[in-house]
């Protein structure tokens, strides 16, 4: 039962996600006119870096719903959160070491990939 009641915020965390990998992926493509390979890669890189841990705190938190499950929802919210913290510093961490990033584009992807999530529900009802 609580799976069923969870679904439909499951869905809607899920396009707000697909939507900021959708900005990711258009933003690296404007860098890719406008500079390098390398800029758009590290664009993408950045735009990746935003999107990858709200997948992860998507799937994580909105795994509970209901009133009898508050307890859950709020622990599933927090540990959610607090994953895709970490895992938005390992990220940061493990591209700046392994990779040469070109800092604008990778921290404007970044930010906007971040705002992104805002607008989401702009354009999605649910």
């Amino acid at each position: 039962m609580t799976q069923r009641l969870a679904g439909p915020y499951r869905r809607a965390a899920l396009k707000g996600v697909l939507f900021q990998g959708g900005v990711a992926i258009i933003a690296a493509v404007i860098v890719l006119v406008g500079w390098e390979v390398d800029a758009a890669l590290s664009a993408l890189a950045g735009g990746l870096v935003a999107v990858l841990p709200n997948f992860l705190f998507a799937v994580y938190a909105f795994r509970y719903v209901g009133a009898s499950k508050a307890k859950q929802v709020y622990a599933s919210f927090k540990r959610g959160n607090g994953l895709k913290f970490l895992l938005t510093i390992f990220l940061f961490a493990l591209i700046f070491k392994l990779y040469p990033v070109v800092a604008l584009p990778f921290f404007f992807s970044f930010i906007l990939v971040t705002f992104a999530q805002w607008l989401a529900p702009i354009f999605f009802n649910h």
